[in-house]
């Protein structure tokens, strides 16, 4: 399955710090409509793009959508930073 979407990059500051952008509610629900590969607290596994870069990761659940989790070489390969406005493709991929 592929989607599409456009996103405000956002920072979390917990204890562990993250960059993220939400899935909008229409994708996750394709996504729950979906049979996928998930695991370990419903978090499912995709290959991300931004851009020009590309990088393997998985959306996590949070507040009942999914969230990207935007990693430190993406954000600065494509000059990204918080409140940002980001097209986002995704391709789920199978865990095997």
């Amino acid at each position: 399955m592929d989607l599409q979407f456009t996103g405000d990059v956002w920072y979390w500051r917990g204890p562990a710090p993250w960059y993220f952008v939400t899935v909008p509610e229409p994708e996750c629900a394709t996504l729950r409509s979906w049979s996928y590969a998930s695991y370990g607290w419903g978090m499912i596994p995709v290959v991300a793009r931004i851009g020009g870069t590309a990088w393997e990761t998985s959306l996590w659940p949070k507040d009942g959508r999914y969230v990207l989790p935007v990693k430190a070489h993406v954000r600065q390969a494509e000059e990204l930073d918080e409140g940002v406005t980001v097209a986002v493709r995704l391709a789920v991929r199978d865990r095997g």
